[in-house]
């Protein structure tokens, strides 16, 4: 496995050279479904060594080869058993869905405990989302409705949005970017059986992040502060970017995803129009070689550190805007986009081959605290196998209408 790995690297890396030169539009070549097949290989040697169902793969620190696990109440601890279901989406492979299964089920606690913050959706959605999903079972629907009551009662109807970090005092009532993608639940569950006001939170959370946290020049603040009596805006700030008018990137990716999401599911034109602009914007500023520093302001760029999972989210959020414009040009553009983040995270300067269990080197989670600088990330992994899946429905999608054509 280790040599075909190797040999795919090479392959995409000169594959890459020849087309950046001979047009740097348009992406020639690339396979989703040879990326995909290493991408199963990969994750089922790993699964041999990863059985402890109660530990997350979280990241890998440097210089070590193994996922680094966490608790069931970290934020992060969904994002392992929905990669296991992206995995068995792709593979059919029953060996990998018993596993995804058995990370899946001791995320059931947060369902039903206090909200401790507002990554319930990162943490339910992925996991048990894409296992209902995939498998219509019914308890799963029933973790997924209660996750969606949890998180709402994070809802400030002063402000008309949900606190983000119910600990974090200094922001007093915060909301930040990162929580866009945390609605999806929401609006799931107002559609399945849930209460319909979830329907109305997630909207008005939509609204009021939109107003607030998107500066005129199509960035984002990474978090609001609200007074939580008034509903009043107090002033915008980060936590985790370079500085409070800097912009950092995976905000700036959560931000596409999440108002292409929020466009889905409400018809809202100004939450396209949003993604858009933020979709446009991180184009724009985009480094040469095509994947972003950690933050798109930081004055040692480019000895910055770089951040993989911010072009993974990327290519998920255009791959969803493209699905949503009604103008080819549009989808095309998306679509190229969101194709070329994958094919330069597939080369030998970000996919990890033999190097250690994760597919993606080069993520970064909070700089400002000296954490996860410049190493694998699980996140990472979840939104390239959803953007990789995602491409190939689209190539398929494509080969079909060419052979109606025909």
């Amino acid at each position: 496995m280790n040599n075909k790995i190797k040999a795919f690297s090479i392959f995409i890396t000169v594959l890459m050279l020849h087309s950046c030169g001979t047009n740097k539009k348009k992406v020639s070549g690339f396979d989703s479904t040879t990326v995909l097949d290493l991408n199963v290989s990969k994750t089922k040697e790993t699964l041999k060594e990863l059985k402890d169902v109660d530990g997350f793969a979280r990241n890998i620190p440097k210089n070590k080869t193994n996922w680094e696990l966490v608790g069931v109440k970290d934020w992060c601890s969904g994002f392992w058993p929905g990669f296991l279901w992206y995995t068995y989406e792709y593979s059919g492979d029953e060996s990998i869905k018993k596993e995804a299964e058995r990370f899946t089920a001791p995320i059931k606690s947060i369902a039903y405990s206090p909200a401790r913050n507002h990554d319930i959706g990162f943490m339910i959605y992925n996991s048990f989302g894409n296992g209902y999903r995939l498998t219509g079972n019914k308890e799963y629907k029933d973790v997924l409705l209660a996750a969606a009551d949890t998180l709402a009662t994070l809802y400030n109807p002063k402000v008309g949005s949900i606190l983000s970090w119910p600990t974090q005092k200094k922001y007093r009532h915060n909301t930040i970017i990162d929580n866009m993608m945390n609605l999806e639940l929401l609006f799931w569950a107002s559609k399945n059986g849930g209460d319909k006001n979830l329907y109305e939170i997630a909207e008005s959370h939509a609204k009021v992040t939109m107003k607030n946290l998107l500066r005129p020049d199509g960035s984002l603040y990474h978090v609001g502060s609200f007074d939580e009596e008034t509903g009043e805006f107090i002033k915008g700030v980060t936590h985790q970017g370079y500085a409070d008018d800097s912009m950092w990137a995976r905000g700036q990716s959560w931000g596409i995803y999440g108002f292409a999401m929020a466009y889905r599911e409400t018809g809202n034109p100004d939450f396209m129009e949003t993604s858009m602009k933020l979709a446009d914007h991180f184009l724009k500023r985009l480094p040469e070689d095509g994947i972003p520093f950690w933050d798109f302001d930081d004055p040692k760029i480019p000895n910055a550190p770089k951040d993989a999972s911010a072009a993974a989210i990327a290519a998920c959020g255009m791959l969803e805007l493209s699905k949503l414009v009604k103008d080819n040009a549009l989808k095309d553009k998306y679509i190229d986009a969101a194709r070329r983040f994958v094919e330069i995270l597939s080369s030998e300067a970000y996919y990890s081959g033999d190097t250690n269990q994760a597919l993606l080197l080069h993520s970064t989670g909070h700089h400002p605290n000296n954490s996860e600088i410049d190493v694998p990330i699980i996140y990472a992994d979840y939104y390239f196998m959803e953007a990789l899946l995602r491409l190939k429905n689209i190539e398929e999608t494509k080969k079909n209408q060419e052979l109606v054509k025909s």
